[in-house]
């Protein structure tokens, strides 16, 4: 492992129960790379699997995607990334099937699975199922998967306006591909896109995107630093019911070897392009070395004894032969990651658009999912301390007034964490003075 290699990014992740569900049926993998070697190769991987099914069918669909795939992505190297990232779903897809028609309780299991990579050469992304992945750079939020849901599959045929009565009505959580029902899965792959300072990936389940809209998720991906971003989404979406498993990975591009792979610490310096014709060489020198190798051996063998000394010679000159050409080969599969990726066919990622822009009316509408529980709190006559909330509303408040509207969106998003929390405590409360002492 390289001592001084850095990985370039800052991520964070949380998963939750949510409100009304016994168990977790989210998986997710977050593995940066930890060495420039596994960089170059196969860089840092992010997955998010959303599992279905009865029993605990769901929680097994979606635990086989997230270690399914990270082990394939990350260890079949013979595949270029963009080719291995979609293979890895294909293989976890096939393991999920097999698993679901040993056992009849887990018969027609699936789940999501959505996975980025980071490159030197990009971000690319491959996914089936309606969690998603978006981009977050200079103030505009990009979903860069396709829903693979009812609703979104007719509104792309143009059967459906999505405002019209009709569009309204289609159910939200139909999807209509995800891994395991099937032994066969189609994947569909984005990218690459260009890496650069400052970029904010992020990664959730339907649990969280169906209670965050899209422009409250980009504002507060944007407005804060991932670990409270991570846990404040958790948390909103807990306060508007929590009906679902959430789960969110923020991983946010710093000055690393994916936007600065010329860096000397990251990249190595020989020249691939004058490289590989040298490494073709010394394999073909190799090749004919050895076969003269053969051929002295055969006549020496026959009786041409005077055959011996060159055939000594040329072996000790192939085996030095082909062990250059290995040191080489290893290194120029490192080189190979300067290499651009090509362009994908049938991605059109970014599918839609947001504004994230901190503005008075998100404040307020943030504001307004902890003003609600307030009220359901006084009609509950639930004991509640509402001091500190009040106190970060009111910082929040001053500092819109003074045009710090990102200050603000920081202020009313820990009022909500302390919300949540408050409503945690009033729960534990509650089952406490119900459980029956035996």
């Amino acid at each position: 492992m390289s001592d001084d290699f850095s990985s370039g990014l800052h991520f964070s992740d949380r998963t939750d129960v949510g409100m009304r569900r016994a168990n977790n049926q989210d998986s997710y993998a977050s593995i940066p790379a930890k060495n420039r070697e596994r960089f170059w190769q196969r860089g840092h991987l992010f997955v998010v699997a959303d599992g279905m099914g009865a029993h605990a069918a769901g929680e097994l669909a979606s635990k086989i995607a997230t270690e399914q795939i990270a082990q394939h992505y990350l260890h079949v190297t013979s595949q270029e990334p963009i080719e291995a990232l979609r293979s890895a779903l294909v293989e976890a897809n096939a393991e999920i099937y097999q698993r679901g028609q040993q056992n009849p309780e887990f018969h027609n299991m699936g789940t999501t699975a959505s996975s980025l990579a980071i490159l030197p050469q990009g971000a690319i992304v491959a996914h089936v199922g309606d969690s998603r992945i978006y981009r977050l750079r200079d103030g505009v939020f990009e979903q860069l998967t396709f829903d693979h849901s009812l609703v979104w599959e007719m509104e792309a045929s143009g059967q459906v306006n999505p405002n019209s009565e009709l569009g309204q009505s289609i159910p939200k959580n139909v999807i209509t591909r995800s891994l395991g029902p099937n032994s066969e899965v189609v994947v569909d792959v984005e990218g690459p896109f260009k890496a650069e300072i400052g970029d904010r990936f992020l990664l959730c389940s339907d649990g969280l995107s169906g209670e965050v809209e899209d422009a409250e998720m980009g504002t507060l991906v944007d407005c804060l630093p991932e670990d409270l971003a991570t846990r404040v989404l958790i948390d909103l979406a807990n306060l508007r019911g929590g009906p679902d498993n959430s789960t969110v990975i923020i991983v946010r591009v710093e000055d690393g070897p994916e936007v600065n792979p010329g860096n000397k610490q990251t990249s190595p310096k020989t020249n691939s392009k004058r490289a590989f014709p040298v490494f073709s060489a010394l394999a073909a020198l190799t090749g004919a070395l050895l076969a003269i190798t053969v051929l002295l051996a055969v006549l020496g063998f026959t009786g041409v004894s005077a055959a011996w000394g060159p055939m000594v010679m040329t072996l000790v000159l192939g085996l030095v032969s082909a062990g250059f050409c290995g040191a080489l080969y290893q290194k120029e599969s490192a080189l190979g990651a300067n290499r651009p990726l090509p362009k994908i066919s049938g991605g059109k990622a970014p599918y839609r658009r947001y504004s994230a822009a901190p503005t008075k009316e998100l404040y307020e509408k943030l504001g307004g999912t902890v003003e609600e529980l307030r009220q359901a709190a006084n009609r509950n006559n639930w004991m509640m301390e509402w001091d500190k909330v009040n106190d970060l509303q009111a910082n929040g408040s001053a500092a819109l007034k003074s045009k710090k509207p990102k200050e603000a969106i920081r202020f009313q998003a820990e009022a909500i964490i302390e919300t949540m929390q408050q409503l945690r405590e009033q729960h534990n409360r509650a089952a406490n003075e119900t459980a029956i002492d035996y």
